[in-house]
């Protein structure tokens, strides 16, 4: 204002003078966050790129990951992860070798035994189980109910009807077994659409029967994507952001996920991942 600088040395100040709260980089979308903040109604806790404790959808050697049980587990322990869920496929995935319930008793063994042997991470036993066509899943319930985290997905009979598709991943997250739905519309960036479902029905669901919205953080996928995260926290259904990593490397991509969370609008409460491992395991049951 004339030779009196008002503001710029900071971005913040910037706001600041405007009369505005500071919007993060990843809320300017133009999906009405300036005046949120001008009514003092942007999320007070975003998300943090360091606010993640744990990884809930893992994939290792005893399916078509790279890197063994214990490699894993090492590499997340590295980067500050306090637990992770192993989740290789299971048998209707065939060409990736996906576990049946007697290789899934076995890998829990190994799991047990690392637990033993290792400190300062815990690996839980879980499973990436196939949503069948008509929404049963392809391991058996008396299996499922012995892992610590299960996680459906579909992988096939991608063309189905909106309606049908819809009913067949309801009555998947309908299973009082299933914890999470993972990269809920299936999309491949750049390779293969979404599926066509209802997302409203489906965080509907979510919201009736507790089961945990994902966002894939690969950067293949980024499922759910930003405009569905918001509905979901407006609907107040938990979410996990996982890496879906098929390498030990692969964890970094959970601050590609963490950033798609930050797109639409997610506090930390609204990651169950974000828990300390006792509290996640008390919310997810």
């Amino acid at each position: 204002r004339g030779r009196k600088h008002i503001a710029g040395k900071t971005e913040e100040d910037l706001y600041k003078a405007l009369g505005l709260r500071y919007i993060e980089p990843e809320l300017r979308e133009n999906a009405g966050e300036i005046e949120a903040s001008r009514k003092g109604n942007l999320p007070r806790n975003l998300i943090g790129y360091d606010d993640l404790k744990g990884d809930l959808q893992i994939q290792t050697d005893w399916t078509d990951g790279a890197n063994s049980i214990e490699e894993m587990a090492l590499a997340a322990k590295n980067i500050g992860l306090e637990y992770i869920c192993i989740t290789d496929h299971t048998r209707a995935l065939a060409m990736t070798g996906g576990a049946d319930e007697k290789k899934l008793a076995r890998q829990g063994v190994e799991i047990d035994r690392l637990n033993r042997k290792l400190s300062g991470i815990t690996l839980l036993k879980g499973a990436e189980v196939n949503i069948l066509a008509d929404g049963s899943l392809d391991i058996a319930d008396s299996a499922l109910a012995k892992l610590d985290v299960v996680g459906a997905a579909v992988h096939s009979h991608f063309k189905m009807s909106k309606r049908e598709q819809t009913r067949r991943i309801i009555r998947a997250m309908e299973n009082p077994n299933v914890d999470i739905l993972f990269h809920p519309t299936g999309r491949i960036l750049n390779r293969r659409p979404p599926y066509e479902v209802d997302i409203d029905e489906i965080i509907a669901a979510a919201k009736r029967t507790g089961t945990i919205l994902e966002i894939d953080a690969s950067p293949e996928r980024l499922d759910l994507k930003d405009e569905y995260i918001r509905k979901c926290v407006r609907a107040g259904v938990m979410m996990s952001i996982d890496s879906d990593a098929h390498a030990a490397h692969a964890y970094q991509f959970l601050r590609f996920g963490i950033g798609q969370a930050r797109r639409g609008w997610v506090e930390r409460k609204d990651i169950v991942n974000t828990k300390p491992l006792k509290e996640f395991l008390k919310a997810i049951q």
